[in-house]
């Protein structure tokens, strides 16, 4: 079977797309094939792959697969490059309202197709563990601040965490910041791709809210991100108890479209 895709990348996180409107195949059990796709030596290469389909009452519904084949949790920059796919489809235009793993979603996209605003979900529960901060996004996340993040060793000791008695049996995103004043420098370790990821929009929504809390901000709260693959932005309001009105925002680009056999 020819399977026909586009590959999108925001902020270096990397997405094999599939336009499934039809319904002429399901990937949703084939988890080695799904493997093989994202597979960067044997396949087409992605952090992770991702099916548009239609569903009433949205504008569509988004599945996504972690590079390890297996169904995954939300991804934020998973939704946005798939907005901006929608929106290549002409499924959208300018906004969208579109349904994911962890429920609803609201994005906008910019005229010129590439920078794309999505609303996230509201987030209440933050945990300690020791210093660091766990919270869910939509994915869950271990957010722990640290100082010479460049030189860190993101991969092993993100590695360690995500591997620990507490989160090995489900994972855990493990996501180390910086603040470097007038922005966070972020580093992610990804469970489903288990290896550190250019950009994580879910984490680097965590880390906005953890740094709040843990600086005791309230109000609304804009926060530009600097992570290996470019620049984000998390903006939210939090009144001390609730995060809610959270929009993720950045690039999301077209790369290459192709076909394969499978």
């Amino acid at each position: 079977m020819k399977l026909d895709f586009l590959k999108y990348e925001g902020a270096g996180n990397d997405f094999i797309l599939i336009d499934n409107r039809n319904e002429t195949f399901s990937l949703v059990d084939d988890t080695e094939t799904i493997k093989k796709l994202c597979d960067r030596h044997f396949g087409i290469g992605a952090d992770g792959l991702m099916v548009l389909q239609m569903k009433n009452g949205f504008d569509f519904e988004m599945l996504y697969f972690n590079a390890d084949g297996r169904e995954g949790s939300m991804c934020g920059n998973g939704g946005r490059c798939i907005v901006a796919f929608a929106n290549h489809l002409k499924v959208i235009e300018g906004e969208t309202n579109f349904l994911a793993v962890d429920g609803p979603h609201y994005a906008t996209i910019s005229e010129n197709g590439n920078w794309v605003s999505l609303q996230m979900i509201d987030v209440q529960d933050i945990k300690t563990d020791g210093d660091a901060f766990v919270l869910n996004t939509g994915s869950p996340h271990y957010v722990l601040e640290v100082e010479d993040l460049a030189s860190k060793d993101v991969y092993q000791d993100g590695k360690t965490i995500r591997y620990n008695e507490t989160y090995s049996a489900k994972g855990i995103n493990v996501n180390f910041v910086e603040d470097l004043g007038d922005h966070y420098f972020v580093r992610t370790y990804e469970r489903g791709v288990e290896n550190e990821t250019f950009a994580c929009g879910t984490g680097v929504t965590a880390v906005s809210m953890a740094m709040a809390k843990k600086k005791g901000l309230t109000g609304r709260i804009k926060n530009s991100i600097r992570v290996p693959g470019g620049n984000l932005n998390v903006n939210f309001n939090y009144d001390g108890n609730s995060f809610n009105n959270v929009f993720l925002e950045g690039p999301a680009t077209f790369v290459f479209e192709g076909s394969i056999n499978i």
